[in-house]
Parts: C-alpha cells; structure tokens; sequence
C-alpha cells in the first residue's frame, strides 16, 4: 500500500514538473487576450499586416488579438511600454530599426533596447526608394552623385529608414548634401514632387503611386532585391555599388524573458497566417515581401545590421538625445 502511494506521489510529481515545462507553457499559451502594440500609426506597414493577420491569429490562438497603436520617438514608447510586459502576452510591432538603430540615436533611454526586446519574427522586407522631381535635372544615379553640397534631400525624419538609407549612400557614393527631415514619408514625398526639395530615399509604398503616375522618378531601391511592383528600377548595387544592401523589415518583437518555446510557437502561428496565397497578395500590393523568418534568421540578421548601422551612425555623427 505504502508503495503504491509512493508510486502516485512521484508520478503526480512528474505530471506537475511536466505541465511547468517551457514546452507545456507555450502548448497552454496564451491563456488570455494577446495585445499587439504598434510602435506607428495607423496605415503604415506594421500595423496594417498587424491588422491583416489579426483573425487568423484569433482563431489559432482562441484568445482576442488586440492591436494597438502607440506612436512616438521612432518607436521607443511602444518598445518600452512591451520591453515592462512581465506577462507573456504584449509584443511589439514595427520595423527592425527599433532595435538595429534606435540604440545609436538615443542614448538616454531608461533601458537598453537591445537586452529589453527580442525578435520574434520578421513579418516581411521593405525598400526606400530613390526618387527626384521629375523637372530635376538628376535622373540617374551618376547624375545624383554629382550634385553639389548645397543641394538638399528629404527624409521621413531623423534616424528612419529613409533617412539611415540616404546617410549610407552618401557615405558609399562620397556625396554630401543637405538632410531635410519631415514629419513622415508621405509630406517628404509631397516636397520632391513639388520641388521644394529635388530627391529622397522614400519608402517605395508611398511614392509607388507617385513614379507610377509620373509626378515622380524612380532612380533606384536601397535593398537588396528590385521591388516587385516596379521591377523596371535597378538597385544601388546593380548601378555599381557592389555589396550596398539597405533592406529593413517590419518586425514582431517580444520581452526578452518570454521562454523559448513560447516565442517558437508565436513565430509558427504567425508564418502559418503570413504564408497564404491571399496574404502575400494583400502584402506585395505596398511593396512588402512576406518573411515570416525563425527567431534565430531574426536574430542573426538583426546583430549584421545593428553592427553595419552603427558605423554608418557614428561616422554620420547622429545621435537624437
């Protein structure tokens, strides 16, 4: 008798060890509402595949999907707002640069970035665009590379990708010009198309319908890949920059402590919704090439690129605080 006793007591013991095992944790997650914070506003990439991916989540995970939007300080408030989430069920949405540039431009932050957030996933890869008014008298690449100091260029502002992909390719190209940063990509583009500045290095999801409408010219795209929408336009690389690669990602991140196995199961769930037929559409219609990569791609991707923007930051001198 004692020893069947015994026999219940350790096997009750090993159901319970089993049950609070990482695996168990993330086989029981979520066990509530799940929010997802948006570092931007609304319509800009990472909310709007947030949004798209939403209902299938909800149906995978049985839980309410909520997302919200937390804009400011390219991202920060969102990132620490999910970076003081002890509980597993807050992640953050927004592009890569929260945790490849943000740490150079803002040295003041309570928190370390880098050791508060982790990448769960890269939703999908976005370019900057090259594009001049099309009175301008630069058209090409080797036409962009000639101007003169004084010239002025536009940014979606200080630290953005539109600005980080510029300071790259006047630091490869060995051009100087004068940086106008605004208020969001979309008064940038409305600036070169009515001439007040001649280019800028914009998001190809906003000034597609421009170059497609001929208000604006399309010169080149900063990533690695020609977009998939205007496949006409090279790269930097193609025009005989070899190795130039400003490729940036709208990125799911998570409280660094969230375990393992839970992260694996968030990043399966997310594939699953990204990877139809219908979301790839949804998502090339902006410009934006589904990823869905493992945490570990993340990982290593987000540690080439932290190292390779931080040198373009210090020799470019930008810091923000």
């Amino acid at each position: 008798m004692n020893i069947r006793r015994g026999f219940a007591a350790h096997a009750a013991a090993a159901l319970l060890a089993l049950a609070m095992a990482p695996g168990a944790s993330a086989q029981n997650w979520p066990t509530k509402p799940v929010r997802l914070v948006a570092a931007f506003p609304p319509g800009t990439p990472g909310d709007v595949i947030a949004r798209l991916i939403q209902p299938s989540l909800q149906q995978r995970w049985g839980q309410t999907v909520v997302v919200e939007n937390k804009p400011g300080a390219g991202g920060n408030l969102a990132a620490a707002e999910v970076a003081r989430a002890r509980d597993d069920h807050t992640l953050l949405v927004g592009p890569d640069t929260i945790l490849t540039i943000n740490p150079y431009l803002y040295k003041k932050l309570t928190f370390n970035l880098r050791e508060a957030l982790r990448p769960v996933t890269y939703f999908a890869s976005f370019n900057q665009m090259l594009v001049c008014n099309t009175e301008s008298r630069v058209q090409t690449l080797e036409a962009f590379t000639r101007q003169p100091a004084s010239k002025m260029y536009a940014s979606g502002g200080t630290g953005t990708p539109s600005h980080m992909a510029m300071a790259m390719l006047l630091e490869t190209t060995r051009t100087e010009l004068v940086h106008v940063p605004y208020k969001g990509p979309g008064p940038a583009a409305q600036d070169v198309m009515a001439g007040h500045v001649d280019c800028g290095f914009i998001v190809s999801s906003v000034v597609l319908q421009h170059v497609q409408g001929g208000r604006l010219h399309a010169i080149a795209v900063s990533g690695s890949q020609r977009s998939m929408l205007m496949p006409a336009v090279p790269t930097v690389a193609e025009k005989g920059y070899a190795g130039f690669d400003a490729t940036f990602f709208e990125t799911l991140m998570a409280p660094s402590g969230m375990n393992a196995a839970t992260v694996e199961r968030i990043q399966r769930d997310v594939h699953a919704a990204l990877s139809t037929p219908e979301m790839k559409a949804r998502l090339a219609e902006m410009d934006l090439r589904v990823e869905a990569s493992s945490p570990q791609e993340a990982e290593r991707r987000g540690a080439e690129d932290y190292r390779k923007w931080g040198a373009i930051a210090a020799r470019a001198k930008l810091q923000l605080d």
